[in-house]
């Protein structure tokens, strides 16, 4: 389970297909690998992966993570998009006291939405996502989205997808003050929202 506060942004050192695994190696500050056992969990782009190999900083080396992705993983992120030097971002798993500061995320990812415009003015960022149809009833206005996995608020919703309104602590903190147009951004859409609209159809379709 995580926040969607996003924590750092790490840098992509290596990615090597294996009969369609991924092994994504990434490099991150050494505060963020403190007490990182095998087999923890971290939110990459949102999207929760499990540690398989941790090498702390030596010298001149950053400390690096070692993830494996699968092919269902690929299909449904954009991690399977990461070249050499990509930031992502970096989220690890809620511990006891740690502070909620954004919304219960899971690190289950539902889509990918594509950004379709960004308008850029002092001290505020626009971008608009084009979304797939079937996702679009899950995104409320003022409602809860992880996009690469930081908590975020619906802005405007259209048919086509919505708008988000991004401050600069934003922009600077994750790698959303890189993105462009065309880029797709990891969507999970708030658990909540998904589970009272599902609920609400089934009984009505029963009803009827």
């Amino acid at each position: 389970m995580f926040t969607g506060i996003v924590q750092t942004q790490a840098t992509v050192v290596s990615k090597v297909l294996n009969e369609g695994v991924i092994r994504l190696v990434v490099s991150v500050g050494d505060e963020y690998v403190k007490h990182l056992d095998l087999g923890a969990s971290i939110a990459i782009n949102g999207c929760c992966l499990t540690v398989v190999k941790v090498e702390l900083s030596n010298h001149d080396v950053v400390a690096q993570v070692h993830f494996d992705v699968i092919d269902e993983t690929l299909a449904l992120t954009n991690l399977g998009e990461l070249e050499l030097g990509s930031l992502v971002n970096y989220e690890r798993s809620v511990t006891f006291g740690t502070e909620l500061g954004g919304h219960i995320v899971s690190g289950h990812i539902h889509c990918a939405a594509q950004i379709s415009q960004i308008i850029k003015v002092q001290n505020n960022c626009k971008i608009q996502l084009s979304l797939p149809k079937k996702w679009q009833k899950y995104v409320i206005y003022k409602g809860f989205v992880a996009i690469n996995g930081a908590s975020l608020t619906v802005g405007e919703v259209d048919e086509h997808g919505f708008w988000l309104h991004l401050i600069p602590e934003t922009l600077a903190i994750t790698n959303l003050g890189a993105a462009q147009v065309g880029d797709k951004l990891n969507i999970e859409v708030d658990q909540q929202t998904y589970t009272i609209i599902n609920t609400v159809e089934n009984y009505l379709r029963h009803q009827g």
